[in-house]
């Protein structure tokens, strides 16, 4: 990175091992009832609906759970702005202009009644990204949008969107 484009803060989290653990349990819990269920049927006759329906029944919670478990909340303050991608569904960084931003601060929120958990919410107070915790950045753009970044740092955050807002030409 040259130094036009200095970093000024990066985080990178993940789910807490614990919600990662009770997605393993539930999906171990889920494959034995299905295997359960699928000895229970093995004299029935052929039926390929049957078949299709155990393996998407065993292909979907296993994507659901490789997905959360690969999950990573990643933001960065750089000179020329916010930075934040939730991998695997982003590749790519967005990128928040630091001059579109009207207003930022840390606060604590309520995953669960603002924006009704974690991940990539959208709630009443606007859209979120949040993988974990109670805490973060609060946006609220000149466009009147707003936008919550789940952090373990907020305050280091507006640290860094302060500094990087200094030194912009």
């Amino acid at each position: 990175m040259d130094e036009q484009n200095k970093l000024f803060f990066h985080e990178t989290q993940k789910f807490s091992k614990w919600v990662r653990a009770a997605f393993i349990l539930d999906f171990i819990v889920f494959v034995g009832i299905m295997l359960a269920l699928f000895w229970y049927l093995r004299d029935e006759p052929f039926r390929p609906f049957l078949l299709i329906l155990i393996l998407a029944v065993f292909v979907i919670p296993l994507a659901i759970l490789i997905l959360f478990c690969l999950l990573t909340l990643e933001t960065q303050v750089r000179s020329d702005g916010l930075y934040v991608r939730m991998f695997p569904l982003h590749l790519h960084f967005k990128k928040f202009a630091l001059d579109e931003i009207n207003e930022y601060y840390a606060r604590q929120y309520k995953p669960l009644m603002e924006y009704g958990g974690w991940g990539i919410r959208y709630g009443s107070h606007g859209k979120a990204y949040n993988v974990s915790g109670n805490r973060g950045l609060q946006l609220v753009f000149k466009s009147g949008k707003k936008l919550l970044i789940g952090s373990q740092k907020p305050d280091e955050l507006v640290e860094a969107i302060r500094l990087a807002s200094s030194v912009q030409p």
